[in-house]
């Protein structure tokens, strides 16, 4: 289940997707991969690290390559006809651990937005599928969102609320608080 979620969180990210596009076109430099994404050298070793460390790409002699085997298992664990089957972190305490299985679908899916206090259960877990040091657009945010629940604009306000992300006062940047 961590490895199906490191997946999921790698392909959360528009960056990172837009990494995968290019290296499906051919192997490239870290320099080459920031410079073609105009992204600063730093995002990219840190989206790079995160892509290599889930196994999707991978690195020899500085040179970055999509690693198609790794995608084609993951993709096929994805798409096989077992279903995944959601297990809450066993570091929750079993209130947290109830309202999880109680609202989420088991494929990790919101199937229903609880109210308060279990909405806050519910964002704890939501929170988690965004990058602290990253800034993103309204768009990102509702993309990530959708993957849970079609009400984005509802749990997007909620997280907002919860102090768990800031926005900008237009609602053009949204980022993770630190908790």
């Amino acid at each position: 289940m961590n490895e199906m979620l490191a997946f999921v969180k790698a392909m959360s990210d528009p960056v990172r997707l837009q990494i995968i596009g290019l290296l499906s076109q051919g192997n490239a430099t870290r320099g080459e991969i920031a410079e073609k994404l105009k992204l600063p050298p730093k995002d990219s070793l840190t989206h790079l690290g995160f892509l290599e460390f889930v196994g999707v790409i991978s690195q020899n002699a500085g040179v970055y390559s999509l690693s198609d085997e790794r995608l084609a298992v993951l993709a096929k664990e994805k798409l096989s006809e077992t279903r995944p089957t959601f297990v809450p972190d066993e570091a929750l305490d079993e209130k947290s651990k109830k309202a999880l299985k109680a609202h989420l679908n088991p494929d990790g899916s919101i199937k229903q937005i609880p109210a308060p206090p279990k909405l806050q259960v519910i964002l704890a877990y939501l929170i988690q599928f965004f990058e602290f040091d990253t800034i993103y657009s309204e768009k990102e945010v509702n993309t990530i969102i959708k993957r849970f629940n079609e009400d984005s604009a509802a749990l997007r306000r909620d997280l907002v609320d919860a102090g768990m992300m800031a926005r900008e006062r237009d609602g053009s940047k949204y980022w993770r608080v630190k908790a």
